[in-house]
């Protein structure tokens, strides 16, 4: 992007997103700052959390300070159907979704970027620690996602799930520097945003007690906890099918399995590997969730963090759910490909090897995985280059 071009940054209220459009001013293109809000309710929200319209006061005086001009956008609307409404279905279902990452598909790079294109931009900003490369081959012009330079704030497993048609619009200019530089630069052009601290939570939701901003939608309702024993034989059957889909299947478990240990309120309310919300003490290691059951309402938990229950070798992708960001990349059927995988955010790459079968993709880990959760999204690399990503059916 030599030329000077008309940019549009999405401008939050934090350090990240004002630095992004003070480096593309600087760099002599015409920007824009927009700002969209996506969320009315506070139900559930943890005190202390800032609310949106603190945010959009720090963007207006971002948008001041850079001297660009400042817009808003209310997008709740189509948040709430596309993102939040998921979120409420997913759980419900017992699975554990990532918001984020939805949010970055259907709203920031649909919507927001819809919004932008209408003022006129060429490209839309945002403040996110990954990178984009493009490549033409043949007349033709591919883009690649990569991961940020800096590797305790790389966001590119957020944005696992963009397009062709969507990289080709988007800039990520602080992909390629540090936290501390970032906030250095934003000290040194004294933006009000220097010091506020980064936004935690749910993407434009914040911090919420989950529990609690479910109840919107779904409803409390008491059901037993039982323990499982480490011990348990039908780990060694499951440790013995050696087939895809027998490592890739999850552990089921039923009431006659473990002993009642406890009552909880809801089984949608929580998620494989959690720890905290079960309120029972006195244990020599803590108690970890192993395994949900929504129609029974039950859950079951696993003492240590080394309970066999909270690990698996495998997880499978139903092939409605697989996504290539670019589908010359794609696996067809009986072909295999070592990657490096992550299951959650901030997850070390993990490396793995993927099968393409009849019944959708199957990712083996070199080491058994902890916490692999149905709804959750994976995301496969090739070094820095994220070639993919699913939502982990089982």
């Amino acid at each position: 992007m030599a030329v000077m071009a008309k940019v549009v940054v999405g401008l939050s209220g934090g350090v990240d997103s004002s630095v992004a459009a003070w480096l593309l001013k600087e760099q002599g293109h015409e920007v824009i700052g927009l700002f969209m809000r996506n969320w009315h309710d506070t139900t559930g929200t943890l005190e202390g959390d800032c609310p949106w319209h603190d945010d959009q006061v720090f963007a207006e005086l971002v948008a001041k300070r850079l001297d660009i001009p400042f817009r808003y956008v209310d997008l709740s609307e189509q948040y709430k159907e596309r993102v939040v409404d998921y979120m409420f279905a997913e759980y419900e279902r017992g699975r554990t979704p990532n918001p984020d990452v939805l949010c970055n598909r259907e709203i920031k790079f649909d919507v927001f970027l819809k919004e932008a294109l209408k003022l006129g931009a060429d490209f839309v900003a945002t403040g996110h620690y990954c990178q984009k490369s493009e490549e033409v081959i043949d007349g033709h012009t591919t883009y690649s996602l990569l991961a940020g330079a800096d590797t305790n704030k790389d966001q590119s497993y957020f944005l696992c799930q963009l397009t062709q048609e969507q990289l080709k619009y988007a800039l990520f200019p602080i992909g390629h520097l540090t936290k501390p530089e970032v906030r250095a630069i934003a000290e040194a052009q004294k933006l009000a945003t220097a010091k506020r601290k980064d936004s935690q939570g749910i993407c434009f939701v914040g911090k919420v007690d989950l529990p609690v901003f479910l109840q919107q939608k779904l409803a409390a309702r008491q059901g037993n906890i039982h323990e499982i024993l480490p011990t348990w034989p039908k780990y060694e059957r499951y440790a013995a099918d050696n087939t895809l889909q027998g490592m890739a299947r999850p552990y089921s478990y039923t009431v006659r399995d473990g002993k009642k240990i406890g009552t909880h309120n809801g089984a949608h309310f929580y998620t494989i590997g959690q720890r905290k919300g079960l309120g029972i003490g006195g244990r020599k290691e803590s108690l970890f969730i192993i395994g949900t059951d929504v129609d029974s309402n039950t859950i079951y938990v696993g003492e240590g963090d080394n309970h066999p229950g909270l690990y698996r070798r495998a997880l499978r992708i139903e092939h409605d759910e697989i996504h290539w960001i670019n589908p010359n990349q794609a696996l067809h059927y009986g072909e295999s490909r070592h990657f490096e995988v992550r299951i959650r955010y901030r997850q070390p790459l993990q490396s793995a090897t993927m099968y393409m079968e009849e019944d959708g993709a199957y990712i083996v880990f070199d080491t058994p995985q902890r916490g692999i959760a149905a709804g959750q999204f994976a995301a496969w690399y090739d070094g820095q280059k994220v070639v993919g990503s699913g939502v982990i059916s089982a």
